[in-house]
């Protein structure tokens, strides 16, 4: 539970500890019961704020995967002497990599998806490069 979360809950079992200190014992239960409701709600609440945040997290996290995949394919474009990493757009989407753009020969072309498939957390490569001498 994060610290703001606590002060909250905190907080907010004190006012009702400090309503139930002027009450008959009738009212004394129902205010229990209320409290244990409401504890109960805010553990919900937390819970479910907890797995926003890790599934936040982990949609960042694969947005950097992403990133990093398509930074070591154009690094290793950019290696090949027949391909131009200027001219070969790489996008990434859940380690599925598309090629855009020009190669100068098949050959050239074909060494593109190698190149890309041998990258780390590359699931895919669809290569729509054009041989444009």
């Amino acid at each position: 539970m994060t610290p703001i979360l606590m002060t909250l809950t905190t907080t907010g079992l004190f006012g009702i500890a400090l309503a139930l200190a002027g009450c008959d014992r009738a009212d004394q239960q129902g205010a229990r019961n209320a409290t244990g409701q409401a504890t109960t709600s805010v553990e919900q609440t937390v819970k479910e704020a907890g797995k926003d945040i890790a599934r936040a997290g982990a949609k960042v996290g694969d947005k950097i995967d992403d990133a990093m995949i398509t930074s070591s394919v154009k690094a290793e474009l950019a290696k090949h002497p027949d391909l131009s990493a200027l001219r070969i757009n790489v996008d990434t989407a859940a380690g599925r990599v598309a090629l855009k753009g020009t190669a100068p020969t098949t050959a050239a072309r074909q060494q593109a998806t190698t190149l890309a498939q041998n990258v780390k957390g590359v699931v895919s490569v669809d290569n729509q490069l054009t041989v444009q001498q």
